[in-house]
């Protein structure tokens, strides 16, 4: 890994423990996904392409993904939660794609 792209990846991951430790759902994934998409944009000059498309998940979405490059996932919760994946296609070309999953749910004590 070259050393951009390290610096890159360690300042996502400490600001990312910085928002995580401010809580607050919705806010804090927007922060994070803001920081990331930096981080992303960052990474496509490095290899010499162009910033991410960001994109939003639609059922029955056909995805084209060679080689995932980074996930942004918020505080585990009970709930749905908004998540983001950059990966690279088959044709070279970085995309970002926002999508919701299900939170893991953890049983306090048990």
């Amino acid at each position: 890994m070259k050393a951009s792209q390290l610096i890159a990846f360690l300042g996502v991951t400490t600001m990312s423990m910085n928002v995580l430790a401010e809580g607050g759902g919705d806010r804090t994934f927007e922060k994070m996904f803001s920081a990331n998409a930096q981080a992303m944009e960052q990474y496509a000059a490095n290899l010499g392409k162009p910033a991410p498309v960001v994109e939003d998940y639609r059922y029955g979405m056909t995805l084209d993904v060679v080689k995932v490059v980074s996930v942004v996932r918020p505080a585990k919760g009970c709930t749905v939660v908004p998540a983001a994946m950059t990966f690279e296609d088959s044709r070279g070309q970085l995309k970002t794609l926002r999508y919701l999953e299900a939170g893991e749910c953890r049983k306090q004590g048990g």
